[in-house]
């Protein structure tokens, strides 16, 4: 069952959704070589506070921490380590907070420092994968298109590995609701989307192969051949003439135009 959202629910949601931007944004403020994913998530779980709300990751199916940190060949699910970070890394920063009732979801990968050119455009084919889905979040589209549009743009025309074993998914007073959001599909499969659902779409991208290795935490994820991947996520409303983007990752571009640090993608 896929529960469609009031408008003032979505405020709610988009509320939250601001909030994981802006936390996305402050952590990467602080990105050097040398900071480790632990001080970025004390940083992540005070922030997060100080707003009055909480962290939905921090809990949810046990996972320890606030944010997931995740480096390099990690895909997604990295838990924050004291491992220090190193120039030339990419560093996926997920979160979401608890707000008002609802929760927020959305992520960012940074580039750290000389960034390998391939995996730049890694990123930034990743990136542009997602405004391209979200494009198709529209009222009579169907959840395949989303899945197409992403399978299409980045593993038909750029040749990269576009991750099957995860999925975006719906977003509203729990952090995972129905429907999945798959990241590859046909276009005109799928169930039919309406006014008012709120969904989590989130193209995760490798390098090299699509498949992937869960590690022996039972979370981080990575990539089979140990290439990089990226990952970026953006929490939307579906509408009747364009989706309506709930979350914001300018806060997260201003902070990389100010970080001197950080590659603009």
């Amino acid at each position: 069952m896929v529960y469609c959202k009031t408008d003032e629910e979505i405020e709610l949601i988009r509320a939250s959704c601001i909030l994981v931007c802006k936390t996305i944004a402050h952590v990467g403020s602080m990105l050097r070589p040398g900071i480790t994913g632990i001080e970025l998530d004390r940083e992540a779980e005070t922030f997060i506070r100080d707003h009055n709300a909480l962290p939905a990751f921090k809990g949810y199916r046990n996972y320890p921490n606030t944010l997931t940190v995740s480096i390099n060949q990690q895909v997604v699910h990295g838990i924050p380590s004291s491992v220090e970070m190193k120039d030339g890394d990419v560093i996926s920063v997920d979160c979401g907070t608890f707000m008002n009732g609802f929760c927020g979801d959305a992520a960012y990968t940074y580039a750290l420092g000389n960034v390998s050119p391939d995996t730049v455009n890694l990123l930034k084919v990743t990136k542009e994968s997602l405004y391209k889905a979200i494009e198709q979040a529209i009222v009579g589209k169907r959840v395949g298109d989303i899945g197409f549009a992403v399978q299409e743009y980045c593993e038909r025309k750029h040749r990269y590995g576009v991750v099957r074993d995860l999925v975006g998914h719906g977003v509203g007073r729990d952090m995972h609701e129905e429907p999945e959001v798959p990241n590859h599909g046909k276009r005109g499969s799928g169930p039919v989307m309406y006014n008012g659902w709120v969904i989590a779409i989130e193209p995760m991208v490798n390098l090299g192969t699509k498949d992937v290795l869960q590690m022996g935490d039972n979370w981080t994820i990575v990539t089979r051949d140990k290439k990089p991947s990226a990952h970026f996520e953006h929490t939307v409303a579906v509408r009747k003439n364009k989706a309506d983007i709930l979350s914001d990752h300018s806060f997260i571009e201003e902070a990389i135009k100010n970080n001197g640090e950080l590659m603009q993608i």
